[in-house]
């Protein structure tokens, strides 16, 4: 099986894994939100690729569901960061009908809704 350039896993720094990243995107950066997402970002004024941070809970779904989100979350970003400027920390936060988006329309439905924050996220930074 060949990957697709999507599926490849990202590497560990281009991931929010600490608190004090999350708490400064979540304070600093400028959000956009859609029915199914919330898309964070905070230019971290550094070169590297963009960074991601996800916020699941269980309004979502159960375990199988959350971690389905979030795969395809994962996957989407990695096919629409390039939209966003190098060194932009992003944090999603999907909203409970991001299992509705995945069930009914799949990784095509999650990669639409992100691109159409990131492009307004893009324009409101201009």
């Amino acid at each position: 099986m060949v990957p697709t350039p999507g599926s490849r896993p990202r590497p560990g720094r281009a991931r929010l894994s600490r608190s004090a990243d999350f708490d400064r995107v979540f304070r600093h950066g400028r959000s956009q939100a859609g029915r199914e997402l919330v898309l964070y970002v905070f230019p971290r004024g550094e070169d590297g690729p963009p960074r991601l941070g996800l916020s699941v809970s269980r309004k979502v779904g159960g375990a199988v569901d959350r971690n389905r989100v979030k795969r395809l979350l994962r996957e989407g970003f990695a096919l629409e960061s390039e939209h966003l400027p190098a060194g932009t920390d992003a944090v999603i936060v999907a909203r409970h009908d991001a299992k509705a988006l995945v069930e009914r329309e799949g990784l095509p439905g999650i990669r639409k809704a992100l691109a159409d924050l990131i492009e307004r996220a893009s324009g409101a930074a201009r």
